[in-house]
């Protein structure tokens, strides 16, 4: 299988079948030249947060509310809501009641047995004997895979029902009896598949004998796509998202200043997970790096584009800024003892291994003698268990909290003499005060960490000076 691509569809662009089918799928070609392509769907939009929580504001799904299901049955309520969206999304994709009736039939069945597993684990855990917080990963893993078992066949019944060949592939391994690791899975479900013939529409979430979750979390769909693309060695991995991957944000710098990198590589584009910005997860894109398979970024809905190369060995001839991106709800969590000075690998341990406990992201750090700051990815909630925890461990210490952003200028060679003077210049031109800084000895990223009030501003005067002033308008996309 070396002429095929793996190509994954993100959950807004899921949500608009039709958009899928004519820009993705079919691409303006006969049906049958559009083959040699497996698609790995998410769930459509916003399901996984009604599953689990908000990616957002961690607001609480079936998973949260579950979680705390022995003093209340919040849980029933949100599956009740689950079952009138999903309704609601069926009847907007089929237009024939037979076949609707068939895809709420299919994702009902499922939910129905979802619920009563969590009820049967509510009854067994009330014994006394048993715990709910050990079973909860497990309980994550099952109800995660609900969205993409929905959306995966949803779409290879539409494409169907359109008259083009697809094959739903379920990988969600739903009341299997064998556990198997991710590779055995995706192995045996491929092992008689002929790419010629069908469009493999596949689950996102995966089961597997380690569990994705416990590893990836949200990024499983990631994970599944690029193991996929390394087993069947694929000639090219595709990720089909509702936007391109731009200089920056631009409802913030406005859609005329922004524009697609059009090439980068695999540095620049794990600094963009880090901070949120996903064009893949660090640890599904190791497995394309290794593998020398190259990672394209697509806008579903500018089909024409060719979109945005990520490759391993790609460094701009020029040294450029390509992006200006960060993230908002970050919390500067310093820590300051005295004693840090000669104890820092145990204090720096500790601290990194309470983050972890309480699954917590940690974006960077900065250190000096006697203080640790952390900027950590994390609701107010969890910020206080983590300084619970370390003031118990260390009651002598001052911890300090305070919410900030975080920006990156983010390039594949920024080598440039000057760039961070010019950047504070602009930055103090626009009376924005940088509370920390950072540059890397890779010369990949700069980071800046100020008020989130001035997030935007920063975003702003950052790409004005680094990439509009600095880069001529197309060089970007066409640089090589």
């Amino acid at each position: 299988m070396t002429q095929h691509t793996v190509e994954k569809i993100g959950g807004t662009s899921m949500s608009q079948y039709a958009s899928v089918r004519d820009n993705i799928i079919l691409q303006g070609r006969p049906k049958v030249d559009a083959f040699n392509r497996i698609f790995v769907v998410s769930a459509y939009s916003g399901i996984t947060n009604r599953l689990l929580e908000h990616k957002k504001n961690g607001q609480p799904g079936i998973y949260g509310l579950f979680a705390k299901s022995m003093q209340s049955e919040g849980w029933k309520a949100a599956i009740t809501d689950l079952r009138n969206e999903i309704k609601r999304i069926n009847a907007e994709l089929f237009a024939h009641s037979d076949s609707l009736q068939e895809a709420n039939q299919f994702i009902e069945q499922r939910i129905d047995d979802a619920e009563s597993c969590l009820d049967g684990l509510l009854q067994l855990c009330g014994h006394g004997h048993f715990e709910l917080g050990s079973h909860l990963e497990t309980v994550r893993e099952m109800l995660a895979s609900l969205g993409e078992a929905h959306s995966a066949w949803n779409t290879a019944r539409l494409l169907n029902e359109d008259g083009i060949a697809a094959r739903f592939i379920d990988l969600t391994g739903w009341q299997t009896q064998r556990h198997i690791t991710l590779d055995e899975r995706i192995q045996e479900a491929f092992a008689d598949l002929d790419l010629s013939e069908a469009f493999p529409i596949v689950t996102g979430y995966a089961h597997s004998q380690r569990g994705l979750m416990k590893s990836f979390d949200r990024g499983y769909s990631e994970m599944t796509f690029s193991r996929l693309a390394v087993l069947t060695q694929a000639r090219e991995a595709i990720i089909h998202k509702e936007f391109h991957l731009s200089s920056a944000d631009p409802g913030i710098v406005g859609e005329q200043n922004a524009e697609p990198i059009g090439r980068t590589n695999y540095d620049v584009a794990d600094q963009l997970a880090n901070l949120g910005m996903e064009a893949i997860h660090p640890r599904a894109a190791k497995g394309l790096r290794k593998n020398d398979i190259a990672l394209v970024v697509k806008n579903t809905f500018e089909p024409q584009h060719p979109g945005t190369l990520i490759t391993t060995g790609f460094t701009r001839e020029r040294a450029q800024v390509e992006i200006i991106t960060g993230c908002t709800d970050i919390y500067a969590f310093t820590l300051f003892d005295q004693d840090i000075a000669g104890n820092f690998h145990e204090y720096d341990q500790d601290i990194v291994e309470t983050i972890q406990q309480c699954k917590a992201h940690i974006v960077s750090k900065g250190v000096n003698a006697n203080t640790i700051t952390h900027y950590i990815n994390a609701n107010l909630q969890t910020i206080k268990r983590i300084r619970a925890r370390l003031l118990k461990r260390y009651p002598d210490a001052e911890i300090d909290q305070q919410r900030v952003a975080f920006v990156s200028a983010i390039g594949s060679n920024m080598t440039i003499p000057g760039i961070m003077a010019r950047a504070t210049g602009a930055l103090s031109a626009h009376n924005i005060n940088i509370l920390a800084t950072g540059q890397s000895m890779r010369q990949v990223d700069i980071n800046f960490i100020v008020k989130e009030l001035d997030y935007e501003a920063t975003i702003r005067s950052l790409h004005r000076v680094l990439v509009e002033e600095d880069v001529p308008r197309g060089s970007i996309a066409n640089a090589a």
